[in-house]
């Protein structure tokens, strides 16, 4: 009974199969290759004319603004906020061509794209709801930019991350810790900035002594140094002052010396300061303490 129905089945299946294959054959034989070739070569040309015009008006635009920002003056901006102003532009050109070649790539290949804008529904909330961190990161860009929270170059700490602004972007800003890693913070995250090169900054100067020394010998020594480092190291910009003698914890003694320099040169001033006041104290026969000295600004 089984082989029966499986005999009387096969030719049936045989025939759909070979209507089906006739079906293909004739809309393909339908199809106008000529016309549908050289329509692929018309669009595939009107795509390269799009990438290769946009990429001309690109190298245009980017040298137009490279020379405007070279030839402006700039008594009332700093290097670093030309810099960074002048990356902001580049920026805001390069999206604004990206977005109008995806535009006109599209509208070539014949996607209805205000059509599909226009009746997305739903899809529309999503993409709305996903372009919104976009549209908050670009927001938060202009007025980090505009308030001049931050330049390129710039000495910061936001949240945990201290370094040198690299890059302030329309999405991301980069900054490079001192270890040598380059972090990418959305712009919309950066919610608290210290910003480091404002300003002048404290330089602490610590010189452990032992406590049984002539204690005003060592700070007349080291006030002769303070007037002679004012006119060596041009970073200074306040002239150094003696705290005295201040308690380090677990028996450690130091005298304590202030001074105020250029943001940026912190580091440089305290060491040749401290460099001044140890050689000077040992030639004067004041033996210090040999245990390490903390270098903290």
């Amino acid at each position: 009974m089984q082989e029966t129905t499986t005999t009387s089945t096969t030719p049936e299946v045989i025939t759909e199969a070979a209507k089906n294959v006739r079906g293909i054959n004739r809309f393909f034989n339908q199809l106008d290759w000529n016309k549908i070739i050289a329509s692929v070569i018309n669009k595939a040309i009107l795509i390269l004319v799009v990438i290769i015009l946009l990429t001309i008006i690109r190298k245009i635009l980017l040298k137009l603004i490279d020379k405007s920002f070279t030839n402006k003056k700039k008594d009332n901006y700093s290097e670093n906020r030309m810099h960074t102003l002048r990356t902001l532009t580049k920026n805001a050109v390069q999206y604004t061509l990206f977005f109008i070649g995806i535009y006109s790539i599209l509208t070539i290949l014949g996607v209805p794209v205000g059509s599909l804008i226009a009746g997305a529904g739903i899809a529309g909330i999503a993409i709305g709801l996903g372009a919104q961190g976009f549209i908050n990161d670009v927001l938060t860009g202009f007025f980090i930019i505009y308030e001049r929270q931050l330049d390129v170059g710039d000495h910061v700490v936001i949240d945990s991350i201290e370094g040198i602004v690299n890059d302030i972007g329309l999405r991301t800003t980069q900054i490079k810790s001192f270890n040598g890693t380059m972090n990418y913070i959305p712009n919309r995250q950066i919610l608290i900035v210290s910003n480091l090169s404002r300003g002048n900054q404290l330089v602490v100067v610590d010189i452990r002594v032992d406590p049984t020394d002539d204690i005003d010998r060592i700070m007349d020594i080291m006030k002769s140094i303070n007037k002679k480092q004012i006119i060596n190291i041009t970073d200074i910009r306040s002239e150094p002052t003696i705290v005295g003698l201040v308690d380090l914890g677990s028996g450690n003694f130091a005298i304590r010396s202030n001074v105020y320099a250029i943001s940026g040169s912190q580091f440089g001033v305290k060491t040749q300061m401290m460099t001044a006041y140890i050689e000077a104290l040992t030639k004067a026969g004041i033996k210090l303490p040999t245990t390490p000295i903390n270098l903290k600004v």
